[in-house]
């Protein structure tokens, strides 16, 4: 049945399976079972995976294309041997539904149950390993019985901090998805504690989407959708309408949203391979223009896309004039200041550093990748390191002000983690202090004691003599 096996840990909704969940038949065949109580589950209904629900679920939602599942499952031939388990690991078995990971049958079974049902599937070998079978455990041609429990179930996170979540309602076609830059077409409806506040078709460019008001968080999905893909995306506040909110729709700040989307079409953008050199500059031009539009408005996050593709269209080239080299070089080191200071204010401080240290690469002594790397240090306490870069301004630039007022700040933050230290320090050796005084204190108690009760025994001792 496996596909990878990963070790899972799905929390609160694992449970130990019934003992009595390995008698798959009550007594009566499998073929009896299956002819009696067997739902075809399969989509032509050619009955090549049937179930037979042993244990309803909570009423709810069922897993979608692309959730990550946490199972409990047995295998068993049609005699009954049993070739897998994951229960005899003691360990859930996770895997993504409808990506391939796994037989047909389980991409199939699995999307049918709900969180907490027990249900067994008669797979045909076209839904399982098929003419070759597995060896040595599964012979060729073998049909499967499987018995499932579902533990739990979640979407799949678009980005490392969780903020989109998508599940797939309907699995587009084809194998392509948009890029930055492309056009799309789709149809929205979004909702806010499940109130719908909008509904409607619109195109937009992808990296563009909130010029007509559509969330970052729908755009960041686009690269991820297909042709015809419906699907349902949970979007954090931070990938929504932030903290302004949308007075328009009567939503509040830091609101988190739902959107159903369905990709009807989609062109893209050209990519880097089908541009010449002379395109990409153009280009990037045009794009630089954008960054900055979305910058003065306060959308960094916009005005990182667009300058993320100059860095994307342009890292890797070489001109072949000393023109369009210079070119190249100008391009590059404005969409790397220019990322770092949009990071900067998304307080993104290791981003901020490494397009920094991209453009000192390039020139060693520019003023600016300095003073903002040095900015970034600062927020992330690198006190020293801070100063150094500050330092470096002041010898590029002996005027900057700026400069010297943050080597004050600096400075003084160095002094109140040195003074914040030495209390930290100073209470904790107190506290050892105390501490020891305390056992010490236990310690000649107890050795009192000891010697007292020998005192008295010794005397009771002569006592008993004179007696």
């Amino acid at each position: 049945m496996r596909g990878r096996s990963e070790r899972a840990s799905p929390g609160s909704g694992t449970t130990k399976m019934n003992t009595h969940r390995g008698e798959f038949t009550d007594g009566r065949s499998i073929a009896a079972l299956f002819a009696k109580e067997g739902i075809d589950i399969t989509s032509n209904k050619d009955k090549g995976v049937c179930k037979v629900v042993r244990r309803q679920g909570a009423e709810g939602e069922s897993p979608m294309i692309g959730d990550k599942v946490f199972v409990h499952y047995t295998g068993k031939l049609l005699n009954g041997r049993k070739f897998d388990s994951s229960i005899d690991r003691m360990e859930p078995f996770s895997f993504n539904v409808g990506k391939g990971q796994v037989i047909r049958a389980w991409d199939i079974g699995v999307t049918s149950m709900q969180r907490g049902e027990v249900c067994t599937f008669l797979c045909k070998p076209e839904y399982a390993y098929g003419k070759t079978g597995n060896l040595p455990k599964i012979p060729p041609n073998s049909s499967l019985v499987f018995e499932v429990e579902l533990l739990d179930f979640s979407g799949e996170e678009l980005m490392e901090d969780g903020g989109i979540v998508r599940r797939i309602k309907v699995k587009g076609a084809g194998f392509t998805n948009p890029n930055d830059g492309a056009t799309v077409h789709v149809h929205l409806e979004g909702s806010c504690g499940g109130r719908v506040f909008e509904s409607r078709d619109v195109r937009f460019i992808v990296g563009e989407a909130e010029d007509v008001g559509v969330p970052m968080g729908v755009d960041r999905a686009m690269e991820k959708m297909q042709k015809g893909e419906c699907c349902l995306l949970y979007l954090k506040s931070k990938y929504g309408f932030g903290t302004e909110g949308k007075q328009k729709y009567n939503i509040g700040p830091n609101a988190d949203l739902v959107y159903e989307v369905i990709l009807k079409d989609f062109v893209k953008a050209k990519e880097s391979w089908e541009m010449d050199l002379n395109e990409k500059l153009e280009q990037s031009v045009l794009v630089k223009q954008k960054g900055t539009h979305y910058f003065k408005a306060c959308r960094y996050h916009q005005a990182v896309i667009q300058y993320q593709r100059i860095v994307c269209w342009l890292e890797m080239e070489c001109g072949v004039s000393k023109q369009q080299q210079q070119a190249i070089q100008d391009l590059l080191l404005v969409a790397h200041l220019n990322l770092a200071l949009c990071y900067l204010r998304l307080q993104e401080y290791s981003h901020v550093i490494d397009n920094c240290n991209k453009v000192i690469e390039m020139d060693a002594d520019n003023e600016k990748a300095l003073y903002r790397r040095g900015e970034a240090r600062l927020q992330r306490n690198e006190f020293s390191l801070a100063v150094k870069d500050f330092r470096h301004v002041l010898q590029v630039n002996p005027s900057n002000r700026a400069a010297n007022s943050q080597i004050t700040v600096c400075q003084r933050k160095m002094r109140e983690h040195h003074e914040q230290d030495k209390k930290i320090y100073a209470n904790m050796f107190q506290r050892f202090a105390e501490h020891d005084a305390k056992v010490a204190r236990l310690k000649r108690k107890r050795d009192g004691g000891i010697a007292c009760n020998i005192s008295c025994k010794r005397k009771h001792s002569r006592s008993q003599d004179c007696s």
